[in-house]
């Protein structure tokens, strides 16, 4: 039987890059909470971005991360589908690295606690109502189509457009952090492989698996265009301590073992990003 898959969040970053990439598929409007008839998978891309909502509007990551989650959960009820749950690495807070679905998760802020608490809402009620799930937590993901760049989300492309400007740039320990870096149409590629050859009912990392300094790709791209930036390292803010794990880097074996291959490594990602 070929998938029918009904998208929620098609409009943002990664949703609607998914939309674009992907076949078979029905994409709810923003208030639509109704599950369609006749579909075998939802891939659920709902959700706030970062951690600072707490300062503006502290229902909206509340809001929008469970209270809308349960809204379309309700219009699951006797259907025979696969909830299929975007989620992110911030669930996971401080662990060892790198970081394994199976790990204690600790998040930190309310986006962050939010997602975990999403993440936990999930599985219980598809255990009650005997519905089907996966979760999957993505790596930072990157792609020229975001956007939404901004020092609160996506710091790393909100930078490199700053060392396109000749702009100086601030870095937190001088830049003395490492992430996991994935390019958007992987991603795409990664979640529609899991809905084809992935178990129901488990968690999926998706990333690259490797870790990658982010001083290391400033200083890249610098030199690739011959950038007059200069980096000044600067205090780590308190708030920032508080709700952001410093390193991070995913262990992918399971979506591997699936037979996931990057199309596009960091050298990559960061060319693609220049060309904007």
């Amino acid at each position: 039987m070929e998938k029918l898959i009904n998208v929620f969040g098609g409009s943002g970053f990664i949703g609607s890059r998914y939309s674009e990439l992907t076949s078979n598929i029905i994409i709810n409007d923003r208030n639509d909470y109704m599950v369609k008839d006749e579909v075998t998978d939802i891939v659920y891309f709902i959700s706030t971005v970062d951690n600072y909502n707490v300062y503006t509007d502290p229902y909206l990551d509340i809001d929008t991360n469970l209270t809308t989650l349960i809204k379309v959960l309700e219009s699951c009820k006797g259907k025979d589908i696969t909830f299929n749950f975007i989620s992110s690495w911030f669930v996971y807070g401080d662990v060892e690295l790198p970081a394994k679905e199976t790990a204690h998760c600790d998040p930190k802020g309310f986006y962050s606690i939010t997602k975990r608490a999403a993440e936990q809402l999930l599985i219980s009620y598809c255990e009650t109502f005997g519905l089907k799930y996966r979760i999957l937590r993505l790596a930072n993901v990157l792609g020229n189509t975001d956007k939404k760049v901004s020092k609160k989300r996506n710091a790393l492309q909100y930078m490199i457009n700053e060392i396109k400007k000749n702009n100086e740039i601030e870095l937190y320990d001088g830049g003395d952090i490492y992430r996991d870096y994935i390019y958007v149409d992987d991603v795409v590629t990664a979640i529609n492989l899991i809905l084809e050859k992935g178990n129901s009912n488990e968690i999926y990392n998706i990333g690259n698996g490797f870790a990658v300094p982010l001083v290391s790709a400033l200083e890249y791209v610098k030199k690739k265009i011959n950038s007059t930036s200069n980096f000044k390292t600067i205090e780590t803010k308190d708030f920032h301590k508080k709700v952001q794990t410093k390193n991070m880097v995913l262990n992918t074996s399971k979506l591997n073992s699936l037979g996931y291959k990057s199309s596009c490594n960091m050298i990559c990602i960061l060319d693609i990003l220049l060309q904007n």
